[in-house]
């Protein structure tokens, strides 16, 4: 099942939400963690589930849950049991839907929109190890490997109900292969597969983008393909060399333009919801039709881009 398809049928271009990440940051959450975002689905999952709805309320059409560093793996670590870690993983498809169904309860919020979907963050691998490892890619394991480590998180989000997945900031061509063969095992499952840039031709750990793009071209579960977590000045670039190796649609979510400084421990520069918005306007010329944000994005973004898409032509109902 393909539920994007549908959509754009009806409508020129999805909005994703943005970050979420450093919008729990912005709200006062510590994420000095290795579990990151996901610690908070332990200690404030009702912050998650409001910063939902202020996406959805935003004008978001797609919100992408809070699971991408969440492992049964990492929350064992933490010192829970196998159950509890994977209700967590549950939870945080829970959140997002549960703000999904409270913001379409108001009939005035389905004027021209779509109901929105919930896709379920599948992150990588070295999300897990916290290393910064998914902005290299090098982790010396096998795509057997690799699938073993995935399945059972990719398998407890499916039980809770998402929409689709979201298996995001892929910084190597072989984790995508990875991921595609294990979406076999679970047939109607639809995904879309999105890499991590560190330039304007090549994944983090440096395969041509265009070159993973027509691979999965041709592969059922993949319902879009693109980049997020990346510079926005590459942007322009990598929607080209998608579009020139794949059908799909490209999705993309890149950073607000702002650079982590890691040894500072904070992100310096400016980027403006007017300058965000002004570039989305390109990508969208070059051919995304999901579009949204990632790291220092915030629901001003997004509020941003949603109103220019409502200039659009009306939707195709």
């Amino acid at each position: 099942m393909n539920p994007l398809a549908a959509l754009l049928r009806q409508f020129p271009m999805l909005v994703l939400d943005g970050a979420l990440a450093t919008e729990l940051e912005r709200r006062g959450c510590d994420l000095r963690d290795p579990l990151w975002s996901a610690k908070v689905l332990l200690e404030a999952p009702e912050l998650i589930r409001q910063i939902h709805l202020d996406y959805f309320r935003a004008g978001a059409d797609i919100a992408i849950t809070a699971s991408y560093q969440a492992t049964v793996e990492a929350f064992m670590r933490r010192g829970l049991g196998r159950e509890e870690s994977l209700a967590l993983l549950r939870r945080s498809v829970r959140l997002a839907s549960e703000a999904r169904d409270e913001f379409w309860r108001e009939p005035a919020n389905r004027n021209g929109r779509p109901r929105p979907l919930v896709a379920a963050s599948l992150g990588p691998y070295g999300a897990f190890l916290a290393d910064g490892s998914e902005y290299r890619g090098d982790y010396g394991l096998s795509e057997t490997e690799l699938m073993d480590f995935h399945r059972l998180r990719l398998a407890t989000l499916l039980e809770a109900g998402p929409d689709l997945l979201a298996c995001e900031t892929l910084p190597c061509f072989i984790e995508a292969r990875a991921l595609v063969r294990l979406l076999a095992e679970f047939p109607g499952t639809a995904a879309w597969i999105s890499f991590s840039a560190r330039d304007e031709a090549h994944t983090c750990h440096g395969e041509r983008l265009a070159d993973c793009a027509a691979w999965l071209d041709d592969r059922p579960p993949v319902v879009a393909v693109g980049v997020n977590c990346t510079a926005p000045q590459y942007i322009p670039a990598l929607v080209q060399a998608i579009g020139s190796a794949t059908r799909k649609p490209i999705v993309v979510y890149p950073n607000s333009g702002e650079t982590y400084h890691p040894d500072r421990r904070r992100w310096e520069g400016t980027a403006s919801c007017a300058e965000f918005l002004t570039a989305a306007q390109d990508w969208y010329a070059g051919g995304a039709r999901l579009i949204g944000g990632c790291c220092r994005t915030t629901p001003e973004h997004i509020a941003a881009l949603a109103a220019w898409t409502r200039r659009f032509p009306e939707p195709r109902l």
